[in-house]
């Protein structure tokens, strides 16, 4: 994958975790802002790891690796290898497939991780051969124990990887009595075959018939051979073992040739030899030598047997990481619009609920949860006409069931009755009269023609138990202070005793003042303002124990009754 690529499909990942966290997770927006960052981080993280691996990668001596498109077998080998290699590079590119030499000082597992890095592509068409030459080891437990490594190093790489990758057993010796290489390979359900060369495959006993002594001699050190792969080598990787998965080979091949470099004068397969035979040499045991050509060092035959890749591009591959990316965040978003909804049918039906438990007398909390409602109401009608909000949509919204019950819910209450009205206190009457009407100027005695004048503006004023009848008098600036105080007193004095004669009202039901021209109504600058200041004013203002007319029981101040009439 290109570095373009690998940037586009960060930004598209970062794209897609702020459509989820910011407009679909159901918490806070400071809980999503916090888990949209801890997002963008790990993003930013898995691109710097990905840049140092590809960093990483270029050490290796890989520079003949075929392209990403390539889908033949690829099969990394390991093990016992020759001394000699064809070419300087670790792959070997055939007309089958593609080998690629794992160094002794190299991690197995390493490099599968920085091939599949360089070309991710190529998991399903990745086996891994593991080659053996008893003629080059002294100590079994040695070879044991490194064989067990390259189990372990196996079976991690398939979780890894996520691939069965197909594991190959070779055997290698150089023999004297061999004239070329022969190849013979046990492939599950097909039994063993001979291969030759060029040479179409046969059976054993076909080869041992056409080969005669010879085919037969070489037979007999080839089964030599398949036995003790089969003890030492193909046994590590059966066996049980609590601590490592058993890897069943798909496919045992078992080789000879002449010429064998790097080969011991007392090995594993010497040793053997002598123990079944009890001879300490034979001719032919070991090869004619080791300072010209090396034998062949693939069994070619055998990658038709192995997995091809799928022919998938670097685009196509990108495209399909996007499409997994898009994939997973619409599984995001759709399980947080579920969980929005869910808690929306969880707490209107919880609202609901509360409102009916509540008894239709209590009156406080029955008006705090019909309030609630009402905002359940206001906001599931404001979704219903402008649309669901983007967390709860994706085909999940569940609010248009929720609408009838929380208004019949509403339409259910009943409002508390309306609280008494306080009665209202009462207020003094006040009846003003014209001081120049009643009185001639400067006089303090009512005029004969008054009386008429008196009754028709007193008839409202009432003598009440516990109301006292306040005579107050008023008259302009002009004049004497003094004397306008005396005046005004004396005319109220005038008004009250024809009041008190005249409605046989007690005089302990009145209060005389004299303000003079200290509280006028208008202005004394201007004649009409003069007039409206010389005037007498009569209220009624509530006092206890005032006005008990005797002969009547008390009342109270505010019962409205009345008790005598001015006429």
């Amino acid at each position: 994958m290109s570095p373009a690529q690998q940037r586009g499909l960060a930004l598209w990942a970062a794209l897609l975790s702020a459509v989820v966290c910011l407009a679909f997770l159901p918490f806070s927006r400071l809980v999503s802002v916090l888990i949209l960052l801890a997002t963008l981080g790990g993003i930013l993280a898995c691109w710097i790891v990905a840049i140092r691996r590809q960093k990483q990668g270029d050490t290796l001596n890989l520079d003949d690796l075929p392209d990403a498109t390539y889908r033949q077998p690829v099969v990394l080998v390991c093990g016992d290898l020759p001394q000699a290699w064809s070419q300087p590079s670790q792959v070997l590119t055939v007309t089958q497939g593609c080998w690629i030499r794992v160094e002794d000082h190299q991690d197995l597992e390493q490099v599968a991780r920085q091939l599949l890095w360089l070309r991710p592509d190529w998991g399903r068409q990745l086996s891994v051969m593991v080659s053996v030459c008893p003629q080059k080891h002294a100590d079994v437990e040695r070879l044991t124990s490194r064989l067990l490594a390259l189990r372990w190093q196996i079976s991690q790489l398939r979780k890894e990887s996520g691939h069965s990758i197909p594991l190959v057993l070779n055997g290698q010796a150089g023999s004297a009595m061999m004239n070329d290489m022969l190849w013979q390979a046990a492939i599950p359900g097909e039994g063993v075959s001979v291969w030759r060369g060029s040479s179409a495959p046969c059976s054993i006993a076909n080869w041992v018939t056409t080969g005669g002594a010879m085919a037969m001699q070489q037979q007999v050190l080839m089964n030599s051979l398949m036995s003790w792969f089969h003890h030492h080598v193909k046994a590590v990787f059966m066996d049980e073992n609590p601590d490592i998965p058993a890897i069943v080979p798909i496919a045992v091949l078992w080789g000879t040739g002449p010429i064998l470099a790097g080969s011991l004068a007392s090995s594993l397969w010497t040793a053997s030899l002598s123990r079944h035979t009890a001879m300490q040499h034979v001719a032919g045991w070991q090869p004619v030598g080791t300072d010209s050509t090396v034998m062949s060092l693939f069994p070619d035959f055998v990658l038709p047997l192995l997995p091809e890749g799928q022919g998938l591009t670097q685009r196509g591959r990108t495209l399909r990481c996007a499409l997994g990316m898009f994939t997973l965040a619409t599984m995001a978003a759709l399980l947080s619009s579920g969980w929005n909804n869910h808690q929306l049918l969880q707490r209107v039906a919880f609202d609901i609920a509360h409102y009916d438990r509540i008894s239709m007398d209590d009156y406080d909390l029955k008006a705090e949860a019909v309030k609630v409602l009402r905002q359940d109401g206001a906001l599931l009608d404001n979704w219903s006409r402008n649309g669901e909000p983007l967390n709860m949509s994706l085909g999940l919204y569940q609010g248009g069931h929720l609408r009838m019950p929380v208004l019949e819910a509403i339409r259910s209450y009943v409002p508390p009755p309306p609280k008494p009205q306080p009665k209202p206190k009462p207020v003094p009457k006040i009846v003003r009269l014209d001081s120049m009407s009643l009185f001639d100027s400067g006089k303090s005695e009512l005029k004969s023609g008054s009386t008429k004048m008196l009754v028709t503006s007193l008839v409202g004023i009432k003598a009440k138990p516990g109301w006292l009848i306040v005579v107050s008098g008023h008259t302009d600036n002009t004049g004497n202070p003094q004397l306008n105080q005396t005046l005004s007193l004396r005319r109220a004095e005038a008004v009250r005793n024809w009041m008190r004669d005249t409605g046989d009202v007690p005089e302990s039901c009145f209060a005389v003042q004299g303000y003079g021209a200290s509280r006028p109504v208008a202005t004394n600058d201007t004649p009409e303002g003069r007039a409206l200041n010389r005037r007498v004013e009569i209220s009624l203002v509530p006092q206890a124990d005032a006005c008990q007319i005797p002969g009547n029981p008390q009342a109270s101040s505010d019962d409205g009754a009345d008790k005598t009439v001015m006429e």
